[in-house]
């Protein structure tokens, strides 16, 4: 492969719907070795981007540490810096979500990922699998973080096809013990034959509509002082369970059970509770207070 199937017209097609920084500006890109991952090397440099890819090995997969075999050739034959790194992560419960954070730990900030509009979708359905409200429904937040979210899954495998670049075939990623395998393997592929069309589309626009409602919600909310317990008591009940989320992100926002009982203190139901990590929200002369009870 050299430089010339860059300029291809699927290429071109393909660049026009992402979201990359200027030419010029340095990019990590985190490549698994995947075909969506790739496409984003691919895409990357085609933009004009100083790429360095970076490859995290998990060593869970038998055989995973040859995947970097097969992501260092073609970026060194697009130009691109190519940095791997190891992480361990030890068998047991939530692997895949303790993976995925062993992962990002490991990822320069900032990195570009390769996520499309069908991870999108599919996390969006986890997450309201999950109970999420308008910021898990939000799901990823389109950008220079996630440059490919406007492209479909298949068009990043054609253009690995068409540019003839092996990919790394994840055997985890067919294990139904794992919730988005799930979603994508029987979920989605339910959904189209029920609604009789893709629902992809759907679930991304209805993404970028809580988006939209939660950004103007959190505006509101941040007018709102939680600390002020008359207040927050006050406040309409959104806005009020928004801004004890935003008081309480360490850096996670709390459960909706935490936010309710925080809000019972603000009404002066009760004198106070416990809010996780050893510590208490209580209520003294109309304010409300974090108390670190070590």
């Amino acid at each position: 492969m050299n430089s010339e199937p860059l300029r291809s017209p699927l290429v071109d097609s393909l660049l026009a719907r992402c979201n990359f920084p200027p030419p010029g500006t340095a990019a990590d890109c985190a490549v698994s070795g995947g075909p969506d991952s790739m496409a984003l090397l691919v895409l990357a440099v085609a933009h004009g981007l100083d790429v360095t890819a970076v490859h995290v090995d998990h060593s869970i997969r038998p055989g995973s540490a040859r995947d970097a075999g097969l992501i260092a050739p073609v970026a060194a034959r697009l130009g691109a810096k190519f940095v791997t790194r190891t992480v361990t992560v030890e068998p047991g419960p939530n692997l895949e979500a303790r993976a995925r954070q062993a992962r990002f730990a490991a990822l320069p900030p900032g990195s570009m990922t390769g996520h499309t509009a069908d991870d999108q979708a599919e996390t969006v359905l986890i997450n309201l699998l999950r109970g999420a409200g308008t910021a898990g429904l939000s799901a990823m937040e389109p950008g220079t973080a996630h440059p490919l979210l406007a492209l479909r899954r298949e068009e990043t495998h054609a253009l690995c096809r068409e540019l003839g670049i092996t990919t790394v075939h994840d055997e985890t990623n067919d294990d139904p013990a794992h919730q988005r395998n799930r979603v994508r393997a029987e979920l989605l592929p339910l959904l189209a034959s029920i609604s009789q069309r893709d629902p992809v589309p759907i679930l991304v626009r209805t993404a970028d509509v809580m988006r939209d409602d939660g950004a103007l919600l959190d505006e509101l909310a941040s007018q709102i002082d939680p600390t002020d317990a008359p207040a927050l008591a006050a406040a309409p009940l959104p806005l009020a369970r928004r801004a004890v989320r935003r008081w309480l992100a360490d850096p996670y926002p709390p459960d909706q059970a935490t936010v309710e009982r925080v809000l019972e203190v603000a009404r002066g139901r009760v004198p106070g509770c416990d809010i996780g990590g050893n510590r208490q929200i209580r209520r003294s002369k109309q304010r409300m207070t974090i108390v670190d009870l070590g």
